[in-house]
């Protein structure tokens, strides 16, 4: 008992009650830093998805990216405020925070070095996240690869081609990335008419076939505006090459742009517009005559007979 008086009146109550208070107005201050970066991210997250639809992306995936971004952001700040405090508190009771310092360094050198792969994929999916530069949904081309964006995160973007094989890219790794459905999209055309087509003819047959499929219900809908005929583009060996482009909503440029094709030939059969073709003759000789000489010599020895 006596001993426990003796460190009772030891006891520095003055220095108790003053550090406890200093750690209280700590604690106060970062309850109150947590509720300003609270306000602020909301309105930053408000502002983002805001921005989202103004652009056109759907709200389920203007909804999900920003969430995804809100969340990684809150995150940092969150374990960046109570590593702080926590250091701030150690140091008020007497610690030193000097070595916990020089450990952490070391930590954070050493997971640094065995993760580098994984931290630049990270970071490099975050930028992907906060650009917008493709989002769930889109067709892309990565790294040389072309196909539907399935999923898309932090450390990885997964592509699905058109024969169904999944792809999965490592942010860090894309060197190079061509989204090809961003806000629109666009089917571009190259089609051959003979060289004794009047191209001016041609190409109003090919307007007049735009301004119908422009009045189609099913097809008009996802067309942005009549299809731009650039004119003659080139003489190839067997055809005049007339280009053009077909300007749609995201994904639909190849709907769009094989209904086109389609009306095209049937307006050219109609119009008597020839679309050339490679001819060849295949001849071996007397054993096997051209197939032209082979009538002829039908037809005279059927003139011979009468």
């Amino acid at each position: 008992m006596e001993i426990l008086n003796e460190f009772i009146k030891n006891i520095d109550w003055e220095i108790i009650i003053v550090t406890s208070f200093k750690i209280f107005l700590i604690l106060l201050i970062a309850w109150a830093a947590m509720l300003v970066i609270q306000k602020i991210l909301q309105r930053f997250e408000a502002r983002l998805i805001y921005n989202s639809r103004k652009e056109g992306e759907p709200p389920s995936e203007s909804a999900k990216r920003v969430e995804t971004i809100i969340r990684l952001v809150r995150q940092g700040t969150h374990l960046a405020l109570w590593a702080t405090v926590v250091l701030v508190v150690l140091k008020q009771l007497g610690f030193e925070v000097g070595p916990v310092l020089a450990s952490a360094g070391i930590l954070g050198l050493a997971v640094g070095f065995g993760a580098q792969n994984l931290v630049r994929d990270v970071i490099s999916g975050f930028f992907i996240i906060l650009e917008n530069q493709v989002r769930v949904g889109d067709v892309a081309i990565i790294n040389g690869t072309g196909g539907l964006v399935e999923r898309i995160n932090f450390r990885t973007i997964v592509l699905r081609d058109l024969g169904g094989i999944v792809h999965i890219f490592p942010n860090g790794t894309i060197n190079t990335l061509s989204n090809l459905t961003n806000e629109w999209s666009a089917y571009v055309f190259d089609i051959g008419v003979a060289y004794k087509e009047n191209t001016d003819a041609v190409i109003e047959v090919m307007r007049q076939v735009g301004r119908d499929l422009l009045d189609d219900k099913i097809i008009g809908p996802l067309m942005l505006e009549e299809p731009e005929i650039f004119g003659v583009d080139k003489f190839d060996n067997s055809a005049v090459v007339i280009k053009g482009r077909i300007r749609t909503k995201p994904i639909s440029q190849w709907q769009v742009g094989r209904e086109y094709l389609r009306r095209i030939k049937l307006a050219f059969d109609a119009n008597d517009i020839e679309i050339p073709f490679p001819h060849q003759t295949l001849y071996f000789g007397e054993a096997s005559k051209p197939i032209e000489l082979k009538i002829l010599e039908k037809l005279q020895s059927a003139s011979a007979e009468r």
